[in-house]
């Protein structure tokens, strides 16, 4: 894409015998917020350690905000703002000076370092603190921080690898509504890699979903889950054998695309309320009982179900 402001092509990274990322194409257009969603250890943060110059890749090309990540790596340094899975503050500095400090490392001169640290902390509700050392911040506090420092600058692009990690639901939230006000009105360039369904749902324009280093699906979170007609239905089962249940299962007529996950038995259907009681009949036809069965629109997981062959979060579990 002519216009993308973060291109990356068949990006490869192996550490040893282990195959990071393999053959990754990524592209979001100036003003996106593009989503990597993946469990740990799908690829995602050296996808953006190679993005923000701190990787070198084995194969592959990249270019962030019209840059080479490896030809102009130094130029392209001054272009962006990464603030990663832990907040990388100074702990034995304020929140004040942290910010002046990093200011100052962008060569922004003292009283204009001094102006931005103060406009960032009143925008993230960080003034009251400002004097405060930084290791008596709680967590939400410092994530902000973090993200503030990445910002000093003004960036054009910013990576955000995971960045609401250990937070609680409130702060969280306040870091979606910042995430979504630096593109909708800063007009920034983000990639946000998470492993969060929720939080790929609500902030992503585009998403890629990452599998072992592979990009196993694109598009927008709406678009992917509309490629999935019908309902879900999920079965607990209670007892019985897990793969004779699900050799049952697809010889019901109404359900399709099968899947099974440790004792958790998914299916689609057109009409999931009507097809329930065959697939219960099937099960118990079978010595099968259920404990618990769900009917539900497509999620997300379901989409990495369909391309991954399993669930999303039964793989956070093993990651």
């Amino acid at each position: 894409m002519a216009d993308a402001a973060i291109e990356a092509q068949g990006l490869t990274k192996s550490f040893g015998d282990v195959r990071a990322l393999d053959g990754i194409d990524l592209s979001a257009p100036a003003g996106s917020i593009l989503g990597l969603l993946g469990p740990n250890g799908a690829g995602k943060t050296t996808a953006v350690r190679i993005l923000t110059t701190l990787l070198p890749p084995d194969g592959g090309s990249g270019r962030v905000a019209g840059l080479d990540v490896v030809r102009d790596a130094a130029a392209l340094r001054a272009q962006i703002g990464l603030a990663g899975q832990y907040a990388a503050v100074d702990e034995n500095l304020t929140g004040f000076e942290n910010l002046e400090m990093v200011g100052r490392l962008y060569h922004l001169g003292r009283r204009p370092a001094k102006e931005r640290s103060r406009e960032l902390l009143e925008r993230f509700s960080l003034t009251d603190a400002a004097d405060r050392l930084a290791k008596t911040y709680s967590g939400g506090m410092r994530r902000r921080l973090d993200l503030a420092a990445a910002l000093v600058a003004r960036p054009p692009v910013l990576f955000l690898d995971e960045p609401t990690t250990g937070l609680d639901p409130e702060a969280r939230a306040q870091m979606w509504a910042e995430i979504e006000r630096l593109a909708r009105e800063d007009g920034m360039t983000i990639l946000l890699t998470t492993h969060y369904l929720e939080e790929a749902d609500r902030l992503a324009s585009q998403l890629a979903i990452v599998d072992r280093g592979r990009i196993v699906a694109r598009g927008t979170p709406d678009a992917l889950k509309s490629e999935l007609r019908g309902d879900t239905i999920q079965v607990e089962l209670a007892n019985g054998d897990g793969p004779a249940a699900r050799a049952a299962l697809e010889r019901v007529p109404e359900a399709r695309e099968v899947a099974l996950d440790g004792r958790t038995l998914r299916a689609r259907a057109d009409d999931g309320g009507a097809a329930v009681p065959a697939v219960l009949a099937a099960l118990e036809a079978h010595g099968v009982r259920a404990a618990a069965v769900t009917l539900a629109r497509p999620s997300l997981d379901d989409v990495y179900l369909r391309y991954a062959g399993r669930a999303f979060e039964s793989e956070e579990v093993a990651a």
